[in-house]
């Protein structure tokens, strides 16, 4: 398949996987401690101390990924990390010691890790410049329902007596994640031209030596810090310091998944119609304004008005993310050359890795320190990312900052069960 605009049964083999996978991620990250403890009887600390020293052992392998998806196709890889990821919650019921528990959670953190490149480089593939863009916003979009999906699939597991829910839930995401492969395995190859050979280190020297590739990487490191926020950080001051119920936290959640999830796509076509650095900017500059008016919240509210005025301003962080997301992805797939595409979206997954991977360290630390200073520390980071952004934009082609003005439409992807 070499056309520009793939056909319809590949984009609804495409957007069912990404909802597959959702779903199982939906389940499994509200869960991880508690699933793992029930299944294996570890301590909570040892189960933490694990699930960290996997996650930093996956991030080694990120490059590797990139090598991978270079040598054999997004397509191919992606099918392999679904696979891994179904063979590991498929194995953690039979995790009967340390050892085992570590070598199935690396399995996980590795497929978990390496499927966004694969899964990129994949859309990468399959379709060019506005479609290209129509199939990230789509995946996007979808993935939030599938994650808020998967999160009440895994309450209502919580409520199954003794392991019984956990073994279903490990039942259930090797279920989902085989389920995305197999959708994976049937959407085409993509016939790829014939390139000189390249080592790999030769090719990671290339994405080094690309200071505006590097330039929008380390700027979505920096803005990654807004998205870490409402799992990490507000939960706990919007109940500590602004004193709303537990319930009416996860309500914040609940509007922030559904709103992207439905507002997704429409917003991303009236993103993607301008220059993809500036609008990419303003969602950051929205995220700054959203962590000034948090800040502000426990000073200027009082009564039942906080209600109203802690989801206004979940409302404008939502804003902020919808008007990043889709651009700021655009910007990492077409900047990235078709040859060195896994290595370049490898390298650009590690500012989302590394982000999430400091970001309980940093923002517990700015929690303890005040009721204020982790939404200015986070704002003046966020900005940083969109000045960054900003720079960019001068040293990159012109088809990549450029306006899609003609991906102004799009047609809903049917999804196959």
């Amino acid at each position: 398949m070499t056309s520009a605009e793939p056909s319809v049964p590949t984009r609804r083999r495409l957007i069912a996987a990404s909802l597959a996978s959702s779903i199982g991620d939906g389940i499994y990250v509200p869960l991880t401690m508690l699933f793992v403890h029930s299944l294996t009887g570890l301590s909570l600390t040892s189960i933490g101390a694990g699930l960290t020293v996997a996650g930093l052992c996956a991030l080694v392998f990120m490059p590797v990924a990139g090598v991978l998806i270079d040598r054999f196709s997004g397509r191919q890889v992606l099918i392999g990390v679904l696979a891994l990821r179904a063979a590991g919650f498929a194995a953690y019921p039979f995790a009967d010691s340390y050892p085992a528990f570590l070598a199935i959670a690396l399995v996980v953190a590795v497929g978990m890790w390496a499927s966004s490149p694969s899964q990129h480089a994949l859309i990468g593939e399959i379709a060019h410049g506005p479609e290209r863009d129509r199939l990230l916003a789509w995946d996007r979009s979808l993935r939030n329902a599938g994650m808020g999906f998967g999160s009440l699939a895994a309450a209502g597991m919580l409520a199954w007596n003794g392991s019984s829910g956990f073994i279903g839930a490990a039942v259930v995401l090797a279920t989902v994640f085989a389920i995305a492969a197999v959708l994976v395995s049937r959407i085409p190859a993509v016939q790829r031209g014939a390139r000189a050979p390249e080592s790999p280190r030769g090719g990671y020297r290339q994405v080094l030596a690309d200071r505006p590739y590097l330039l929008i990487t380390t700027a979505n490191f920096l803005i990654a810090f807004g998205y870490t926020t409402q799992a990490i950080a507000l939960p706990i001051f919007l109940t500590r310091d602004v004193g709303i119920p537990d319930a009416l936290a996860g309500a914040v959640f609940a509007l922030n998944t559904a709103l992207v999830a439905t507002l997704g796509v429409p917003i991303a076509r009236l993103t993607l119609r301008g220059r993809r650095t500036r609008t990419a900017a303003s969602g950051a500059v929205i995220f700054a304004l959203s962590f000034a008016a948090f800040a502000a919240l426990p000073q200027l509210t009082n009564g039942t008005g906080v209600i109203v005025a802690v989801l206004a301003v979940a409302v404008l962080y939502t804003a902020g993310e919808l008007v990043h997301s889709a651009p700021s992805q655009g910007l990492s797939i077409q900047a990235a050359p078709d040859h060195l595409r896994g290595r370049y979206l490898s390298i650009y997954q590690l500012s989302w890795s590394v982000c999430r991977t400091i970001a309980p360290v940093l923002l517990g630390f700015l929690l303890d320190a005040g009721r204020w200073h982790v939404w200015m520390v986070l704002a003046l980071i966020v900005l940083t990312g969109a000045a960054i952004l900003l720079c960019a934009e001068r040293v990159l082609p012109p088809h990549v900052v450029g306006s899609t003005r003609k991906a102004t439409a799009t047609t809903a992807p049917e999804v196959v069960t």
